[in-house]
């Protein structure tokens, strides 16, 4: 990995083990609710349900959660931040749905499990964050059998006409209100700063085939704003 990557990485790592105590409230102030749709809406293009399910950068659990409901025989939740990790656990197993999904410290760089191995891999809002995206989706790939899935959840670029107000409520508005909730400004200030260089949905779709993905496709949801990526291993 290369300084600049690992810099990414290292600091990614530390700002989500500062906001664990207040992550999912701060969800659903900053989306009114509608990450939970967009989370649900994911995992229904996840299907059919199959055997074996990877849920990459899994945050507090929210996907491997709607994952093992569903129906799936078993789920495998990683994430690289330890304190994400201990959360999703603990808040699974208080809700006593934990007997479907096994935790892991995993990096989406470097995903400690053989190739072939996943029918499905998701994520949700993990793209933005990984220091090399095409390695991200080429791993993603690896790890998925042949007719396997992956679909990925993340902001996107909006359209013109919410491109300024939709900019000053992430830019500004989120972070205040990340500092008055979670008592963390520059953390929701990196939420705008991640999607500067992050390509928009029609650009991603190009990525994931060059990862080898193949009938590439995406949904648009929240006027726009966000997009579910979904793409089989040929």
């Amino acid at each position: 990995m290369e300084r600049s990557e690992g810099d990414k990485a290292a600091r990614v790592k530390s700002m989500f083990a500062r906001i664990v105590p207040r992550y999912d409230l701060m969800n659903r102030l900053m989306t009114l609710g509608l990450d939970q749709r967009w989370r649900q809406a994911t995992v229904t293009l996840a299907g059919p349900v199959d055997e074996l399910a990877l849920d990459v950068a899994t945050g507090t659990g929210d996907l491997a959660l709607r994952l093992a409901r569903r129906g799936w025989r078993r789920v495998v939740a990683v994430d690289f931040c330890s304190p994400m990790l201990a959360a999703a656990s603990d808040k699974i197993a208080s809700r006593g749905d934990g007997a479907r999904i096994a935790f892991a410290g995993a990096d989406a760089l470097r995903l400690p499990f053989a190739a072939d191995t996943f029918d499905c891999v998701v994520n949700a809002f993990l793209l933005r964050n990984v220091a090399d995206l095409g390695a991200a989706l080429r791993e993603f790939h690896r790890v998925l059998r042949r007719g396997g899935r992956l679909v990925c959840l993340d902001l996107t670029h909006p359209p013109a006409p919410i491109k300024l107000p939709l900019a000053l409520y992430r830019d500004a508005i989120v972070p205040l209100l990340g500092a008055a909730v979670g008592s963390d400004f520059d953390a929701y200030r990196y939420l705008g700063n991640s999607l500067k260089p992050y390509p928009d949905a029609r650009r991603l779709s190009e990525f994931l085939a060059q990862a080898g993905f193949v009938r590439v496709d995406y949904r648009l949801h929240g006027l726009g704003a966000v997009a579910i990526h979904r793409g089989w291993k040929g």
